[in-house]
């Protein structure tokens, strides 16, 4: 048990570089060498995997739970029908919401590491 808990600050990390990966390798299959400036977004949750830092770690959490309320506020403006969406768009908002939502929660769990001084 102690392993495991050992190992779970690290999951919003991976988590982070998991989709950062899927968004590179998608986009190079179609854009090519224009993609990997998105490798660059990495670097900040690589970083924290090999040299952890509280100040880092704390601008990572924040910064994504900002950009994660934002999203999470498009889908309420959808919700409640403040804005109409064309069909594509709420398309993409339906299976973007799952994404939306992961986001939101492991940005919290990078504060809370941050604040529970897990490094």
């Amino acid at each position: 048990m102690k392993t495991i808990s050992k190992y779970t600050k690290f999951v919003p990390y991976l988590y982070f570089l998991s989709i950062i990966i899927y968004w590179f390798t998608d986009l190079n299959k179609s854009e090519g060498i224009s993609a990997y400036p998105i490798l660059l977004f990495g670097i900040p949750f690589l970083w924290q995997l090999i040299k952890p830092n509280r100040k880092l770690n704390f601008s990572l959490g924040i910064v994504f739970v900002c950009l994660s309320s934002y999203l999470i506020l498009a889908y309420l403006t959808d919700l409640f029908h403040i804005i109409n969406w064309t069909v594509s768009a709420k398309k993409f908002l339906f299976y973007g919401g799952f994404l939306v939502v992961v986001n939101f929660l492991m940005s919290l769990w990078i504060v809370r590491n941050s604040i529970r001084k897990v490094f």
